[in-house]
């Protein structure tokens, strides 16, 4: 028996380069960096002062200012990405079964904002006046439950929590409830709001941070030999899923189809990844296995990348522990060098950028590359945007726990 073919059928971004794919797209080819010192919240008296932040995102734009206030930031961004892919896709629930329409969406850390502010309520206020909303909001699910809701969507419904890999893994699940016969259409992705006074803090002081205060756009350098931590970000992106024949009947343009998707532990450190890269290389070598794919067929790959320096170089193993040769001719970069590390979200903002690569023919450039690590010796595509005819391509995702996901995307040429 045959397996469901699965495509993408819609696109949706909120980060710190804009609220749109068109934006973000525009801004990554241009070699645009959203990072810069924080603008929400007092930051003079901490040792990391920057981010990648969402200065201009206003929830009123999509909810009324009711309704905004019962979301999280981080559920606000989910529900203002899924509207945009829902336009792209031509949803209408009149015209679908929303009963076969479902939402699965990962979140790294939920509503911390919301976690904060009331534990000062608790403190200064006491316990009477902590917000009747605070569980919902700060709850990891609320992004795909508020999605759910808006668009009348009794399908599967879940959430994923697996650190950064929360939406690569989130997308593994949506693509697998397709394939498997549940659902038709998946709204699926992740969303993360942690560029927070605490979040901020607490990833300092882990000293996973760039410390670049005299220059945070040059915060965020992946596979450069002076990086020195990732730089904290915010935003979403949610993608729709689609059965093949389900997007045909409709007649909505078909963006990319989804050839498989690897998932691994590295069973090793709670932070750090697995030095050799093998946790990362069993990830990878199960997309391919599962997309039916030998590794010189990937043309592209979007990079985990995050810019610490035992990440870069770990995937690099990783990458030549299952490319081998091929390592060395494919294609790579890392957009985080552009928005920083989203977090929970940062694999579904990937998957949009690598979608745009099939579409338009053009690998978006890792920014700040200016040294490259002599470990980290693989083709970054450092300086501008490659012109490539990217037909297959592969994005990471590698979470702290252990969690790896990688997932294997190619241009929809027609065929049947």
């Amino acid at each position: 028996m045959s397996r469901r073919r699965v495509v993408i059928t819609g696109l949706g971004v909120v980060t710190s380069l804009g609220e749109s794919v068109e934006d973000l797209w525009a801004s990554l080819l241009a070699g645009r960096s959203g990072v810069d010192t924080v603008k929400r919240f007092d930051v003079s008296n901490f040792d990391v002062r920057f981010g990648s932040e969402c200065v201009d995102f206003d929830p009123s734009r999509y909810v009324d200012r009711k309704a905004a206030k019962r979301l999280d930031r981080f559920a606000q961004f989910a529900v203002a990405a899924a509207q945009q892919a829902a336009t792209q896709a031509k949803f209408e629930s009149n015209g679908l079964d929303v009963d076969r329409v479902g939402v699965i969406v990962g979140s790294g850390i939920g509503g911390l904002a919301e976690l904060e502010q009331q534990h000062v309520r608790l403190l200064e206020k006491g316990p009477s006046k902590v917000s009747a909303f605070t569980i919902p909001k700060l709850m990891l699910n609320a992004a795909s439950g508020n999605i759910s809701i808006l668009y009348g969507a009794r399908g599967p419904n879940t959430s994923v929590a697996t650190a950064c890999a929360s939406a690569t893994n989130a997308m593994g699940d949506a693509f697998a409830t397709i394939r498997r016969g549940e659902a038709d259409m998946m709204f699926s992705g992740g969303s993360e709001a942690a560029l927070t006074p605490l979040g901020l803090a607490a990833f300092s002081s882990m000293k996973a941070l760039s410390a670049r205060n005299d220059d945070p756009p040059r915060g965020s350098r992946p596979f450069d030999r002076d990086r020195d931590g990732f730089v904290l970000g915010e935003g979403a992106g949610i993608l729709i899923f689609e059965e093949l024949e389900h997007a045909r009947r409709r007649g909505v343009p078909i963006l990319a189809e989804v050839l498989g998707v690897g998932m691994s532990g590295d069973a090793s450190d709670i932070v750090q990844p697995q030095q050799d890269g093998a946790g990362a290389a069993l990830a990878m070598e199960r997309a391919l296995c599962d997309s039916g794919l030998k590794p010189e067929q990937i043309e592209y790959m979007n990079a985990h990348g995050t810019s610490t320096p035992l990440g870069d170089q770990a995937e690099t193993k990783a990458v030549k522990a299952v490319f081998g040769e091929h390592a060395y001719r494919l294609a790579i970069s890392s957009t985080k060098s552009n928005v920083g590390h989203l977090l929970g979200a940062s694999g579904a903002v990937e998957l949009v950028a690598t979608v745009m690569t099939l579409q338009e023919g053009l690998i978006p450039h890792t920014i700040n590359l200016e040294n490259p690590d002599e470990l980290c010796d693989l083709d970054y595509c450092p300086d501008e945007p490659r012109v490539k005819d990217v037909k297959i391509a592969m994005s990471n995702s590698f979470g702290f726990g252990g969690h790896n996901a990688s997932i294997v995307v190619r241009r929809y040429d027609g065929s049947s």
